[in-house]
């Protein structure tokens, strides 16, 4: 029996000692190769990738083939699994690898196109854009093929393997990135469904225009939608149904800043210029710093995985930086369906045959799903993704389907071209010329060189839309109706633009970007001007400026949106038992969202339950919670108390007249019932920043507890919506924790440049150059990114890592 017991013993241990090994020989292979010798079939001469001690390459190429060759390698040693979700996402082939979850993000997006198009854009490309796009997915390849010692851990949990990567793949995530920053598609449905509750003056109110500027005249759409029977029966609920696959509704705190000012307003005597897009926060950042070193080509910042080209950065010549215009280059169609063969749907020359295809969808654990995609002359019919076939509504009514235009979906765009021409750029004058054919997503771009010039376009592909259309992309469009349908775009040495301005300096916050009189039609619905106006004021506080002046700009947390309403909170009355030492934390409050007090979180809590209050009954509780209940309504909220709007202030469900007051006091005490069951009843240790925490997501795991607390990424920070240093409030619970006020959309990287002196340019993203848990560097950059700390963008010194490649063959 003791010896019995004492083989178990050692054989436990055995195996205990094998699975220690395994683990250790794991957390070593997974990490890639950065120093020594390493051999590479389709290279076509030596490169060297030296990384410094932040993880950021230098790629030392004897041609620009070879650079992006060495980028994809980069890519794929330090960000393959991400670049496995984006692969996926943009060929809908998600519920493949995380099951029946995901089929709904698949269905549409293969009703979408995304590859489809991809594929189309690849056979049309010119030779320089293929040569990058196949050199790139050449050295991704190369890596997966003999040099992946071990997958990264989402592969080996999930238990897959990784693909080659296909230049259609790239295409495809370009095309992603377009839909990110455009969901007006999004903002037309929700006045769709708006529009069968309320009139249109109504929804003016709810959705108003940008501040000082009437709503845009259109034809009473409510009275349309009535009278195509859109809200009679099931119809009704039908359009309710359609998916929200979209960025969120409404375009607060979307975009970036950037500006730029000129030598007359800086220390040193030459331009600088700053930049900070603001994206999805997500685990691994969406970026990947490196820098391309070959002859022709020095150029370093920031680039995408999955794309071969440095997309916001400088050269040896000049600096760049991008924030999102938002233009309206996405409407949607009424489809009329013949009720008599429901194949065909009404045109303006009688009907039309559908466009049919059939798409199959791999679901993991499931059987595969066969869907058909449909397209008309407009686009891709998007309704189908919400499972209603060819009828919305009744059968005994005339029924519709719902399709989308959209310039990214064009096959003629080259997303490519223009990015390697702009980091090849040597002056102001060459990089519009570069810039100038960028299709989409349309872009404030502010640039600055060596020789003084500072400088701003807007390009990108956008509609026109004719004299007769009386609905101008608001809503969806009769698609019967040739007076809807889009005349061309509007000239691409005509978008908006800027050359050496006399107040020498350049700022875009996506507010209003044209001026009075400006000949074309660009969007009604810019982001409200309180970054703009707060980034204005802090470069007219002093003559010149330095980095870091810039830098403070970047973490300046004081909100110009907050003292509006701000005096309706400082009057408010409860009977709370805390709203006394709430307004304690109240007094001297400014609006500044500093991480460190409790003034802002009682702010927030009080506004979002404000807009509840005065906006949820009129829209109805389930509209509310799928297309609403992320909004601010700083807009409509001073808009109503302004006029101290007892016509939205009263609540619908009670018979008693609610004033506006009556309203500010309510939201006060459900805010305080709130924080108290969060956070306990001493206000005095309540802290922003506690609730107001990046969340940095990881997909998958983010949505498994057990795994979420190693992938995904936190920090406790300051700023809100509308701040400079923008922190999206989140409003609505999160759908795995429960928690309120989180930020997952803010700046995904900082950028400072001087083009004089590039030895002084920084830069930041929000997580870490490493996209495997393991390594130190996955989250190395939080805590610096959440300080408004930077690291350097040019090499300095030896580096930490230098790694030869050579050809295989």
């Amino acid at each position: 029996m003791a010896k019995w017991l004492q083989r178990v013993s050692w054989t436990v241990l055995a195996l205990l000692a094998l699975g220690a090994a395994a683990v250790a020989w794991y957390w070593q292979a997974v990490l890639p190769q950065v120093q020594g010798e390493m051999r590479l079939s389709g290279l076509r001469a030596e490169l060297r990738i030296e990384r410094d001690a932040h993880g950021i390459p230098t790629i030392r190429a004897a041609s620009a083939r070879d650079a992006y060759f060495g980028l994809g390698v980069a890519h794929a040693q330090d960000r393959l699994w991400q670049m496995e979700t984006h692969r996926r996402i943009g060929a809908g082939r998600l519920a493949e690898a995380f099951g029946e979850g995901a089929l709904e993000t698949d269905r549409f997006l293969r009703i979408l196109g995304v590859r489809r198009t991809a594929a189309a854009q690849w056979q049309r490309l010119p030779a320089e854009s293929r040569e990058a796009l196949q050199a790139y997915a050449d050295g991704v390849n190369a890596v997966l093929r003999e040099q992946l010692a071990a997958r990264p851990p989402e592969f080996v949990i999930l238990g897959l393997q990784p693909e080659p990567w296909d230049p259609v793949d790239s295409l495809a995530w370009a095309i992603m990135m377009a839909w990110d920053l455009g969901g007006n598609w999004g903002t037309e449905l929700l006045r769709l469904r708006l529009a069968l509750q309320m009139p249109v003056a109504r929804i003016d109110q709810m959705l108003p225009p940008y501040p000082g500027e009437a709503p845009l005249a259109t034809a009473d759409y409510a009275a349309l939608f009535r009278g195509l029977k859109l809200g009679a029966g099931g119809i009704a609920t039908a359009w309710q149904r359609l998916p929200d696959i979209a960025p969120p509704s409404g375009i607060e705190g979307v975009g970036s800043n950037n500006w730029v000012v000129a030598g007359s307003h800086s220390r040193s005597g030459h331009p600088l210029l700053a930049n900070d897009p603001h994206l999805k926060l997500s685990a691994p950042a969406l970026w990947y710093f490196a820098r391309l070193e070959a002859p022709g080509l020095k150029v370093a910042g920031a680039t995408l995985p999955g794309l071969p080209v440095v997309v916001l950065g400088q050269n040896a010549d000049l600096a760049w930086g991008v924030t999102n215009t938002g233009p309206d280059v996405q409407d949607l169609y009424l489809e009329q369906i013949d009720l008599n063969d429901p194949a065909r749907y009404r045109t303006p020359e009688g009907w039309a045959a559908f466009e049919t295809g059939t798409e199959l969808i791999k679901v993991k654990g499931k059987p595969d799903v066969s869907i058909t995609v449909r397209r008309t002359r407009h686009g891709p019919v998007i309704s189908d993704a919400g499972g209603h076939a060819d009828v919305l509504g009744p059968r005994d009514q005339p029924a519709y389907a719902l399709a989308m235009r959209w310039t990214a979906l064009d096959e003629g765009n080259d997303p490519i071209a223009p990015g390697l021409g702009m980091q090849r750029a040597r002056s102001v004058a060459g990089f519009i010329a570069a810039a100038q054919a960028w299709p989409v997503p349309m872009q404030n771009m502010v640039v600055a060189d060596r020789a003084g010039h500072i400088g701003y376009l807007a390009p990108g592909h956008v509609p026109l839309r004719k004299p007769e259309n009386d609905l101008e992309g608001l809503v969806p469009a009769p698609g019967w109706d040739a007076r809807y349908d889009w005349d061309g775009w509007v000239p691409l040495d005509q978008t908006p633009r800027e050359l050496d301005p006399e107040r020498g300096w350049i700022a875009t916050a996506n507010q209003r970007i044209t001026a009075p009189g400006y000949a074309y039609f660009m969007t009604s619905e810019w982001a409200a001007p309180y970054r703009f106006e707060r980034i204005a004021q802090m470069l007219r506080s002093r003559p010149q400026h330095s980095l870091d002046d810039f830098a403070a700009m970047h973490a300046d947390v004081k909100s110009l949106a907050a003292p509006v309403l701000l005096p309706w909170l400082l009057k408010a009355q409860s009977s709370h038992a805390l709203a006394a030492a709430a307004r304690s934390q109240l007094q001297g409050f400014d609006g500044t969202m500093e991480r460190e007090r409790a003034a802002p979180l009682i702010y927030w809590a009080w506004q979002r339950q404000l807009a509840r209050g005065i906006f949820m009954d009129d829209a109805g509780a389930a509209l509310w919670e799928r297309s609403l209940a992320t909004r601010t309504f700083q807009d409509a909220l001073e808009g109503v108390l302004q006029r101290d709007d007892t016509g939205w202030c009263d609540d619908r469900g009670t018979p008693a007249v609610e004033t506006c007051a009556m309203q500010s006091d309510a939201a006060f005490t459900r805010a305080l019932d709130e924080l108290q069951t969060t956070w306990g009843s001493d206000v005095a240790q309540w802290r922003w920043g506690n609730s107001h925490q990046l969340r940095a997501e990881h997909r998958p795991f983010s949505r498994v507890k057990l795994l979420a607390k190693l992938f995904e990424l936190r920090a406790p920070v300051g700023g809100d919506t509308h701040t400079v240093n923008v922190s999206r409030v989140g409003l609505k619970p999160d759908v795995t924790t429960g928690e309120l006020y989180l930020d997952e959309h803010g700046p995904s990287l900082r950028a400072l440049y001087d083009v004089a002196d590039p030895a002084q340019s920084r830069v930041i993203h929000s997580s870490g150059q490493s996209g495997i848990v393991f390594s130190p560097l996955y989250r190395s950059f939080v805590e610096p990114w959440a300080q408004v700390q930077y690291v350097p963008l040019w090499p300095r010194g030896t580096p930490a890592q230098a790694l030869l490649v050579k050809p295989a063959n």
